[in-house]
């Protein structure tokens, strides 16, 4: 894999350009960002208390699941994805498959943190009596949503963030 990676390009390689530091408050910043207040707002009227014991046992098979990966990038040094793991240890069709579920991931986590973070913005334009219709400003299907504009919004402007670079992504994340 490290030959592959060395000569299936042309032109300048890839550069580390984030340092333990910044992928560490990624992870903080992923674990602690809307999705947990979220699943908070939902899940605590119904759980009560179990709720903490829940976390535990999902904060140790987070813990499981990094030292899997740290054991992997130390074995395969090549990227660093679940893509790349599943294409050492299973071939290239698993890791197809793998590639294309992180895809999906992805894109439900994103659309479930953005309704949250619409909502969020949404209540905090209430506190200035500013709120926006539910029409558009809650998510369609939804308390008579058609259109969730802070929802695109703040999808809008994380693209635009990430699409100036790695380093100012994690920059921001960190502060």
């Amino acid at each position: 894999m490290l030959d592959e990676a060395g000569t299936a390009t042309e032109g300048p390689s890839l550069r580390r350009s984030l340092g333990v530091w910044q992928l560490s408050m990624i992870s903080v910043g992923a674990t602690l960002g809307t999705g947990i207040h979220v699943i908070l707002g939902s899940s605590v009227p119904l759980a009560g208390p179990a709720i903490f014991i829940s976390f535990l046992v999902a904060g140790f098979a987070a813990l499981l699941s990094a030292l899997s990966y740290a054991e992997m990038a130390g074995a395969v040094p090549v990227s660093g994805s679940g893509y790349s793991y599943a294409y050492a240890t299973m071939g290239e069709g698993i890791a197809w498959t793998c590639g294309w579920c992180l895809v999906l991931e992805y894109a439900v986590t994103v659309a479930a943190v953005a309704v949250g973070a619409g909502e969020y913005a949404n209540e905090s334009l209430a506190t200035f009596g500013l709120a926006l219709p539910a029409a558009i400003a809650a998510p369609p299907g939804a308390d008579g949503g058609v259109l969730n504009l802070p929802a695109i919004a703040i999808v809008a402007l994380a693209m635009l963030l990430l699409v100036r670079g790695a380093r100012e992504s994690a920059w921001v994340n960190t502060a």
